[in-house]
């Protein structure tokens, strides 16, 4: 046994298919983000930044996407054991009432490996989603739950009121401490004094290993469970007495950021998705991903350079107020406010505009796009207009959303 002060685990085994077709062959933390990462990148990245390196990957669903990045571009050397970053897939526990069943829930999924938290002997153990886009200081927040003495804390950021039905909804005493949690409430409950914003969990908590034991120990033996952390095993923890405690997030210190920590975004849906990657874009972004003393590390592929060629009339490759990833070659095109990954190319007298394009996507010339999230391995022929005539794109098969956003599946053929 290994003994580590706190252990990782990271659920990473949702289906996502709010952000399909992105997720139509991977999970959502797969889901490439940014220009060169993926959405599991900034958890992970969080946690080793904050001088957390004992981490476990749950996965599940359409995990090989994931399984290669992790397995190929998130590996410590072999020389200490309490440094790893290790995937669990989900084995089907067998219970005696039900037989060999999936993981059930959130809370099923680190109850179906709590051998994994014993082998370890954690004073702590960290529960957080895969799937959310934000920078965390979770050093920071560890030693506020040892602080607070606390079984359980919560990460929390406040939200509009209008968008907390999404969200588990806290309310808090003036230590902080959790009086009353709504999951996913119709009308939930404003923060005291502020009647526009609720108080939303996160969904990353910060657990006493022993709570955490007793805790999902009942909740597995509870069969009216849905055996989630938001709906059961939180609830359950207030009504029984346990020390829970909420985490103002805002007050979590990045180093080399100046002001409060305020982004967090859940973009579990397609509109979400793209709001967030046009955030990278602004002239002052509200996620910066340029703070050399907050490293965001993803796979090294030893890309080439991107490239701009031609200054001839209108024959001018260009790229303003954009992200692009090595091996983008701009080849007399425009690309104006767009996230470009690799090896992406932009031909003559074509304007890409307000667009993501992964890996491998090439643009043929007199093309338009614009309002586009296009997958990987698509190649749009000459004289082509995504974004233009929704219509016209929903015959082609194309996934428009309801704000206007076309999105073109990994390796379509016109």
């Amino acid at each position: 046994m290994v003994k580590v002060e706190v252990l990782a685990m990271i659920l990473a085994g949702g289906q996502g298919s709010r952000l399909y077709p992105l997720t139509a062959k991977r999970a959502k933390p797969a889901v490439p983000f940014g220009a060169k990462y993926r959405i599991i990148d900034f958890v992970l990245n969080n946690f080793v930044n904050s001088g957390i390196y004992a981490i476990y990957v749950l996965t599940q669903f359409k995990a090989q996407s994931l399984t290669e990045h992790i397995q190929r571009y998130w590996r410590f050397g072999a020389f200490l054991d309490d440094h790893f970053i290790l995937l669990v897939p989900a084995q089907m526990y067998r219970y005696e009432e039900l037989g060999p069943v999936w993981y059930r829930g959130t809370a099923d999924a680190i109850y179906q490996n709590l051998h994994l938290v014993h082998n370890h002997a954690p004073a702590a153990v960290a529960v957080f989603g895969g799937d959310h886009i934000f920078k965390m200081n979770v050093r920071h927040m560890v030693e506020y739950h040892y602080e607070k003495r606390a079984d359980v804390t919560i990460a929390a950021y406040p939200v509009p009121v209008g968008e907390a039905s999404r969200f588990g909804v806290l309310q808090v005493d003036p230590e902080w401490r959790i009086t009353e949690f709504q999951e996913k409430p119709k009308d939930p409950n404003p923060i005291p004094g502020k009647p526009h914003l609720a108080l939303a969990s996160m969904g990353n908590y910060i657990f006493r290993t022993e709570a955490l034991f007793e805790l999902l120990e009942a909740d597995a033996r509870e069969e009216a469970s849905s055996h989630d952390f938001g709906k059961d095993v939180i609830p359950k923890a207030l009504k029984e007495g346990y020390r829970v405690f909420a985490y103002d997030f805002h007050r979590n210190p990045i180093p080399g950021q100046e002001g409060p920590n305020l982004y967090w975004r859940d973009v579990g849906t397609l509109d979400a998705y793209f709001e967030a990657s046009m955030d990278l874009v602004k002239v002052i972004p509200e996620f910066d991903l340029f703070n050399p003393e907050w490293p965001l590390r993803t796979a090294n592929l030893f890309s080439p350079p991107a490239k701009f060629v031609h200054e001839t009339g209108e024959r001018v490759g260009r790229a303003l107020n954009s992200l692009l990833a090595g091996g983008v070659i701009v080849s007399g095109g425009t690309v104006r406010e767009s996230v470009l990954f690799r090896r992406v190319r932009v031909n003559s007298y074509s304007l890409v505009e307000r667009s993501v394009l992964f890996d491998d996507v090439e643009v043929g010339r007199y093309c338009r796009v614009r309002n586009a999230i296009v997958d990987k391995n698509v190649k749009i022929p000459p004289h082509t207009e995504i974004g233009y005539d929704l219509e016209a794109d929903r015959a082609r098969g194309f996934t428009v959303t309801l704000e206007g956003v076309v999105v073109v599946p990994k390796s379509y053929r016109f």
